[in-house]
């Protein structure tokens, strides 16, 4: 296991290549490619008219600091409505793949060996099986394009998904054959599930987002922190997971995940993930007053 960096932990820094830099003064040598509609540094609206384009910059750039496409992570907006695989108009689901078939593009040039999509969700005036259903068709068969691409598709079960619970999660990817995850913990942690019912997940991770959380907060600082790292990397080694663990402090106005402090959390936590690991033993830093 590797560890990586997403891009999008540091919004705040621009250009996007100075995040890049950034990542190798933090000694990380894998990136998160995220394009997020209306917010990350790198966005689809902006990119979509020359794939191309985008794809010769990040590739650039990531050579001249001796950096690799671990992930690419689209989120198409910043509601989960638009764009979502499993909305309920045919259009609309025809719009959200023709996204998916521009990013699977752009990942496919970049050397991404997978990308991460939202599930999609529970949509009003239907049953929870319906919606669940119409993800795995609509999913299914996005694993099978990108698969002739040579890129793996994994879906992140986040907070208000169609998959945001572990038997929601396991259940999808049973619906939709060679559906992977990108499992975040911090997503069920927030919701008061063991750790025993996330770990049950790590033989169906594809791509691992690391931070802190703890019960009613999806993002906590290290110290406040309740997630098992060290138990979580030996449920990932159990199965032979050999993906990256992505470090993933974020900065955005959604679910109080604009109240830590992303630079010092990324160190601490990629200094813990580190002796994980390594099975050494890892202390909170007693820095003084």
């Amino acid at each position: 296991m590797r560890l990586s960096l997403t891009d999008n932990t540091f919004r705040l820094l621009e250009p996007w290549e100075r995040v890049l830099d950034l990542a190798r003064l933090l000694e990380i040598e894998a990136i998160d490619v995220c394009l997020m509609g209306n917010r990350s540094h790198l966005r689809p609206e902006h990119v979509r008219d020359d794939i191309p384009r985008a794809a010769d910059r990040i590739v650039t750039a990531l050579a001249e600091r001796s950096l690799v496409a671990s992930d690419l992570f689209c989120i198409p907006w910043t509601d989960f409505e638009r764009f979502a695989p499993n909305h309920p108009e045919p259009a609309e689901r025809a719009r959200s793949n023709s996204l998916f078939d521009d990013m699977l593009e752009l990942a496919a040039r970049i050397g991404a060996p997978g990308m991460t999509i939202l599930p999609g969700i529970d949509w009003p005036g239907e049953t929870h099986e319906a919606s669940l259903q119409r993800c795995a068709s609509e999913l299914g068969a996005r694993v099978a394009r990108a698969r002739e691409r040579g890129v793996r598709v994994s879906i992140e079960p986040h907070l208000g998904s169609v998959a945001q619970t572990p038997q929601g999660a396991d259940e999808l990817c049973a619906l939709a054959p060679g559906l992977e995850l990108t499992l975040d913990y911090s997503h069920f942690i927030y919701q008061g599930f063991a750790h025993d019912e996330i770990a049950a997940l790590s033989p169906r991770a594809r791509h691992v987002h690391v931070r802190g959380a703890r019960a009613g907060r999806m993002q906590a600082p290290l110290r406040e922190s309740t997630i098992d790292f060290e138990g979580m990397v030996e449920a990932l080694r159990a199965t032979g997971y050999a993906g990256d663990l992505s470090l993933e402090y974020l900065w955005i106005d959604w679910e109080h995940l604009n109240e830590c402090d992303t630079l010092s959390e990324t160190i601490l936590l990629r200094d813990r993930l580190l002796d994980c690991l390594a099975r050494r033993p890892w202390r909170y830093p007693e820095l003084g007053a």
